[in-house]
């Protein structure tokens, strides 16, 4: 009889089942019985205590315990060097605590002569998780505060993940790719850019709910965490220039800034050296490790080239990044069908990380949740996540060779780890192709094969274009005829 009955809710739609949509998947099932049924009415019918949220936080909490179990090694002897990198369990918050003045009480940036290289927000969190410690050896008082850290992170993990799953839209199992990233196992527990991946998937999720005032709110809470999810701002104006809605982009962009400047303030008044510090470490700093530029170094420096210094890395790394978002601007202006939020998201932020002074494992982080909306295709995710994770071992092997003179059986020679950032950053760049293909062809849009429009994209979802670019038709009118007659 229940099976017979209709639906209590005819209007909620059948969510998009990962073994039906995604090839790769499907070829997984066939251990457990194949895909699911084509009778089946999933999002309609109530699954019972397994809904989709709750497994995704059983997932989420399994794989934050799988990151932690890898650091093991560390946490029972001691975050020293070179071991912490040859048991590839280095994380900055026993080196932070130990070496901010952490440990010895001092708060950071506020603190008196604190040089603390991170913005407020990651200062504030590593100041109040320090607090928490309790008092003993240094030893303990280090593991004591990576606990408290990596349990906090497991927490925002959840969080973000639900968050992504609520994104409007009928896929909530593309969350799962945030759930169970090898990139986050490995790298999730190395600093703290979790919590503005969390902040920013907030600030977007907001947004595709057209509540553009806590979305710009997270959005500034995130940048005051890391610089990146500003640029978000970016793919948000690219949006509002095509479809000529400006009002999201101003109300978005004008929270943000009120929140930065709300969060930051008391900082820079009450110790405006600490405050600025991370400014001034950020211009100032040369190539940092895994970056294209501290590859191409360490090249030269083998060959006998000339090496860029900071101020040649810096011009360079901005320059390409501009040509860059020059780039994707046109993709998103010419393209015959609106893009994506996700899509041009996920573009603008890895176009900086390409380009950026310094590519840390860790910055995958920033990427996994944009990917999963922009593209969730599992064949291209597990195959990145691998290359990934082969530099997250290259990265810790080198650091083992620079800062001991071990065996050589237990190093990576720089030839080898220069392949390991070559690699890492081809695959950004190839998924960075992918979405480009999408935006230019929708029928290979993994989100647009199931008739939705945007379901990230809020006030954008559904809108006419009001601006278009056609440089293989010059003669064609940039505006749409109806918008013309009105000028």
């Amino acid at each position: 009889m229940h099976e017979t009955q209709p639906p209590e809710d005819a209007r909620r739609p059948r969510i998009v089942v990962p073994s039906r949509s995604d090839s790769l998947l499907r070829n997984f099932t066939e251990v457990i019985g194949g895909p699911l049924g084509t009778s089946a009415d999933p999002g309609v019918v109530t699954p019972g205590i397994f809904t989709v949220e709750r497994v995704l936080i059983v997932l989420t909490a399994l794989a934050a315990l799988l990151g932690i179990l890898l650091k093991g090694y560390c946490r029972v002897n001691g975050w020293a060097t070179p071991t912490q990198f040859y048991a590839t369990c280095y994380s900055d918050f026993p080196e932070l605590f130990r070496n901010r003045g952490m440990a010895a009480g001092l708060f950071p940036i506020l603190g008196s002569g604190s040089q603390f290289e991170y913005p407020v927000l990651i200062g504030l969190i590593a100041g109040l998780t320090a607090w928490l410690v309790p008092g003993g050896d240094t030893n303990a008082q280090a593991l004591a505060y990576f606990d408290i850290n990596a349990v906090l992170l497991a927490a925002v993990a959840i969080l973000t993940v639900l968050v992504t799953a609520r994104m409007p839209g009928r896929r909530p199992w593309d969350a799962a790719m945030v759930a169970v990233a090898p990139g986050i196992v490995l790298a999730g527990t190395i600093n703290w850019d979790l919590w503005a991946a969390c902040l920013l998937a907030l600030g977007m999720y907001f947004f595709a709910r057209q509540r553009l005032v806590p979305a710009g709110v997270m959005i500034g809470l995130a940048t005051a965490t890391k610089v990146y999810p500003l640029l978000v701002l970016g793919a948000i104006l690219l949006l509002a220039v095509r479809t000529g809605r400006w009002r999201p982009l101003l109300v978005t962009a004008g929270s943000a800034a009120a929140t930065w400047l709300v969060v930051n303030l008391p900082f820079a008044v009450a110790n405006p050296s600490g405050w600025a510090y991370f400014f001034q470490y950020s211009a100032d700093r040369g190539a940092g490790y895994s970056s294209a530029w501290f590859a191409y170094n360490l090249v030269a420096d083998r060959l006998g080239w000339s090496g860029l210094g900071a101020d040649g890395v810096s011009i360079l790394s901005t320059g390409l990044f501009v040509l860059a978002c020059a780039g994707i601007a046109a993709v998103a202006l010419t393209a015959r069908r609106r893009p994506r939020l996700a899509q041009l998201a996920f573009l603008v932020v890895a176009a900086f990380i390409l380009t950026s002074k310094v590519y840390s494992p860790q910055y995958v982080v920033w990427l996994i949740p944009l990917l999963a909306l922009a593209r969730p295709r599992w064949r291209d995710f597990l195959v990145w996540q691998g290359i990934e994770a082969l530099h997250w071992a290259a990265i810790w092997m080198y650091l083992g060779q620079v800062t001991s003179a071990g065996s050589s059986q237990h190093n990576l020679d720089m030839p080898y780890y220069v392949l390991a950032v070559a690699a890492h950053m081809a695959a950004v760049g190839y998924l960075m192709a992918r979405v480009v293909w999408d935006i230019y062809d929708p029928a290979y849009d993994p989100i647009r094969r199931h008739h939705l429009d945007d379901p990230h994209g809020g006030p954008f979802a559904n809108a006419p274009d009001r601006f278009r670019l056609h440089p293989f038709r010059p003669g064609t009118p940039l505006l749409p005829p109806k918008v013309r007659s009105h000028a």
